[in-house]
């Protein structure tokens, strides 16, 4: 019965890894020649064999076992290779930025090949042996097709511009692929956002989100409607294959419960929208704010006299209400070590600088002084409700001003008490932040706040409860941090400093929020 103790022997090496290609017959013999296992080999990461048998996929610790047959890989002159597909606006810039800025750290010599418009392969390389130690291969497609080919087999990780869907999740356990929506099965490389934009010489400066809904959706047609010339308004967006596209849609027609106009001018990815608007004087559309171009973004403003743009810290402490992150989903699988090492690069601060260059938002945690918070405290009066006291808005000035906010803010999913995707993110930075000692000897409020929905009172003891939940997440997510050298407290406001309009659902869930303050 060799073939029976083959695998049960291999299932006790069993783990999750995977490279795409073409399976190959392969024998794995143990040292001692007792077992044997057959198959096609699926994958191999310069450690572990990965076979597809007739008891299913098994995965082999390589240092057990002697390979024959047509498909054993060269165990000396081992290359790792990896595939990355999905959203073009990763792919184009940050991924080639990242690489290059690891090889770099790495003394590793980079060589980029444009295989086709949709596909680049990057080559590390030694540089004292110049051998060949791994590639990368992006291709350049949407985040549809992204996860497609990672069920497929044909990619290792997709490059998203939205959080997985249902269906994916669930065709990627039947795979045994692990659930995508799990921790540690993302990582958010950098932040983004969805904006609203125009031609250079639109007049109009402003557009609340209930009003974007409505253009887009075809009810608000005339530029009128929005303070411009009496024109009709051409709706451009990308198409509903990308992220960028089904963002749009998750996060300003499905909420009011409307669909995209069938007049929509649909393009494949955000620098073909943003080059038609150009050339279109009534045209409006939504794209990715670092893919602009020359166009004009509108500003998000609401009712109340708020007034938002998508400005770098705007994006980072998520205040701006259509930030996006950028996700790099991962299958519950074992990576060659120098993909692991590159995604351990990802978590290094050197990162988060290339992340900036690149054009997008990094998430390094910054402080900001009182004096650099432009008009939040004189918001927080003029728009403090009938319920809140003078007194109370004394106690947050006096409570804050001494302090400095951090950008890492925290926010919740809509009608959910789950913390939204860029929140839970934001968890395990701080966490870490809090293992390398960035806050020892300092103290650390975790400030609640909530919007107007209610009465003032409920919302300050809801603003409170958030706070409290938030910091417990840090706080077990921070393992390996002596937390007895940092003065951790909370503390909660309520209504009491909205940072936009009430009056859409969009606005109470930008006010719902934890705030991190430090001194």
């Amino acid at each position: 019965m060799p073939l029976v103790r083959a695998a049960i022997i291999a299932a006790l090496f069993l783990f999750a890894f995977a490279l795409p290609g073409v399976a190959q017959d392969v024998t794995l013999i143990s040292r001692d020649g007792d077992v044997e296992i057959s198959g096609n080999l699926l994958g191999y990461d310069g450690e572990f064999y990965r076979v597809d048998t007739v008891y299913g996929e098994l995965t082999v610790d390589g240092s057990g076992v002697l390979c024959e047959g047509p498909g054993c890989p060269n165990l000396e002159n081992y290359v790792a290779r990896v595939t990355l597909s999905g959203a073009p606006v990763i792919g184009r810039v940050l991924i080639p930025a990242l690489l290059e800025a690891f090889a770099i750290r790495y003394d590793y010599d980079l060589e980029r090949t444009d295989l086709d418009e949709r596909q680049i392969l990057f080559s590390l390389t030694d540089s004292e042996s110049d051998r060949l130690l791994g590639e990368f291969t992006v291709k350049l497609s949407n985040t549809d097709e992204g996860f497609a080919d990672l069920l497929a087999n044909e990619a290792d990780m997709v490059m998203s511009l939205r959080e997985v869907r249902r269906d994916e999740r669930t065709h990627a356990r039947a795979a045994g692929m692990g659930d995508l929506a799990a921790s540690g099965r993302s990582r958010i490389v950098a932040l983004d956002a969805l904006v609203p934009v125009v031609a250079a010489s639109n007049p109009v400066q402003g557009i609340t989100t209930p009003e974007l809904a409505q253009v887009l959706s075809g009810e608000i047609a005339n530029w009128a409607d929005l303070g411009g010339p009496d024109a009709p308004i051409t709706v451009h967006v990308v198409s509903g294959r990308s992220g960028l596209g089904q963002a749009t849609v998750d996060r300003l027609l499905t909420p009011t419960g409307s669909a995209l106009t069938d007049q929509a001018k649909r393009h494949e990815d955000g620098l073909a929208l943003v080059q038609a608007l150009e050339r279109d004087p009534f045209g409006l559309g939504v794209t990715s704010r670092s893919e602009t171009g020359n166009t004009w973004e509108l500003a998000l403003k609401g009712a109340c006299g708020f007034s938002l743009r998508a400005t770098r810290r705007a994006v980072k402490t998520e205040d701006y209400p259509l930030t996006t992150p950028l996700f790099l989903y991962l299958p519950a699988r074992r990576f060659p070590s120098l993909m692991r090492d590159f995604l351990t690069y990802l978590r290094d601060p050197s990162a988060q600088l290339v992340v900036r260059r690149a054009g997008f938002v990094d998430q390094a945690p910054e402080e900001i002084a009182i004096s650099l918070q432009g008009d939040r405290f004189a918001n927080a009066i003029a728009q403090a409700g009938d319920e809140v006291e003078l007194a109370e808005l004394q106690r947050m000035v006096r409570v804050l001003s001494p302090m400095k906010r951090l950008t890492t803010t925290f926010r919740f999913e809509a009608g959910s008490v789950r913390l939204d995707a860029q929140s839970r993110s934001n968890v395990q930075q701080l966490a870490r932040s809090l293992e390398v000692g960035n806050y020892d000897a300092r103290r650390l409020v975790f400030v609640g706040f909530s919007d107007g929905d209610g009465p003032a009172e409920s919302n300050r003891a809801i603003a409170m409860r958030r706070a409290e939940a938030v910091r417990r997440a840090v706080s077990d997510a921070a393992e390996t941090a002596n937390l007895s050298r940092i003065a951790i407290e909370t503390e909660a406001f309520g209504e009491a400093m909205p940072m936009a309009c009430d009056d859409s659902e969009w606005g109470r869930q930008v006010n719902r929020r934890v705030e991190v303050w430090v001194r």
